[in-house]
């Protein structure tokens, strides 16, 4: 009895040791990067373009960065949602259990563990074929050369997508397993169809599961850095025709390179081609808090979706 007692207790201790070592380091790079780059977070860096220099004084602020940033977390998760709704829903309410679903299974699980850096050269050899340029542009006034130059927003965000989409599969997958039987019985019951059932009950009680499987890949597209180097490309600003924000050069902007904070963050600091580390603090504070807000979110969702239930 004292030996169960002593193997509870240093199982507790252990993993109470561990939290607080997750929460440590977690909250330890926060704070970090709150004393060396608050100093740099103003307004004017917010909402200012960056500027190709040396020096930190004329480099400018972050807004197009910020807006590179959305633009393809919103195009990789625009195009990842459905896809993983409907994967998800084949693999919940359809597929039976025989090789082919198990080799899907498989699939979603091996390219969950693909690199990023793999998705992305995959994502050039891919997006570079002529036949593809629409997505970019094609390279111009190089003799014997009929290639697409395989750099954009939407080339990007195909990338992105890509790379969210199993973790998304999974939590809608999820999701859509945790409606109760019950709703799909009494649907069915009434005389609709499986189709109109999975369309009008299934998925909307799943919606919390949804919203969270949204959040969490729009979180791991605004922290991935080795698809937007070489899917977006290695410049600052964006590309397209400006000003970039007006609607007639929308799709001048999403054909065309930019960047986004971690490419930002890359070329301010010492490790890439610049030498402005408070800059690159202080765009990676905006990041951090940009992604905790995310999780915070996620978490809330979850908290109210359990209250409603009770």
């Amino acid at each position: 009895m004292i030996k169960i007692k002593i193997r509870d207790a240093s199982q507790q201790l252990f993993a109470w040791v561990s939290a607080l070592i997750t929460l440590a380091a977690c909250f330890g790079i926060i704070l970090f990067l709150l004393v060396k780059g608050h100093g740099a977070v103003t307004l004017e860096f917010l909402l200012t373009d960056p500027n190709p220099t040396f020096q930190a004084e004329g480099a400018g602020g972050i807004l197009a960065p910020m807006a590179g940033t959305f633009i393809v977390t919103l195009t990789g998760v625009v195009i990842a949602l459905p896809w993983a709704i409907a994967t998800a829903t084949y693999l919940s309410e359809y597929a039976k259990k025989n090789l082919a679903t198990a080799y899907l299974k498989l699939a979603i699980d091996v390219l969950s563990g693909v690199p990023t850096i793999v998705i992305a050269i995959f994502g050039v050899a891919l997006f570079t074929n002529p036949t593809l340029g629409f997505l970019s542009s094609m390279i111009e006034g190089v003799e014997g050369v009929n290639k697409a130059f395989g750099k954009s927003f939407l080339v990007c965000g195909i990338g992105m997508a890509i790379m969210v989409l199993p973790y998304m599969i999974k939590t809608c997958e999820e999701a859509i397993k945790a409606v109760p039987n019950a709703f799909r019985e009494a649907s069915l019951a009434l005389g609709a169809s499986k189709k109109i059932t999975i369309t009008d009950v299934v998925l909307p009680s799943a919606r919390r599961g949804i919203i969270t499987a949204i959040i969490l890949g729009m979180g791991r597209i605004i922290g991935d850095t080795a698809i937007v180097w070489l899917l977006l490309g290695g410049s600052i600003r964006m590309t397209g025709q400006q000003p970039w924000w007006h609607l007639s050069n929308w799709l001048s902007t999403l054909q065309n390179t930019g960047s986004t904070l971690t490419t930002y963050i890359f070329l301010n600091s010492p490790a890439g081609e610049g030498n402005k580390p408070e800059l690159a603090f202080a765009a990676s504070l905006v990041l951090v808090v940009i992604i905790v807000f995310l999780n915070a979110a996620a978490g809330l969702i979850g908290f109210m979706g359990k209250v409603k239930e009770e």
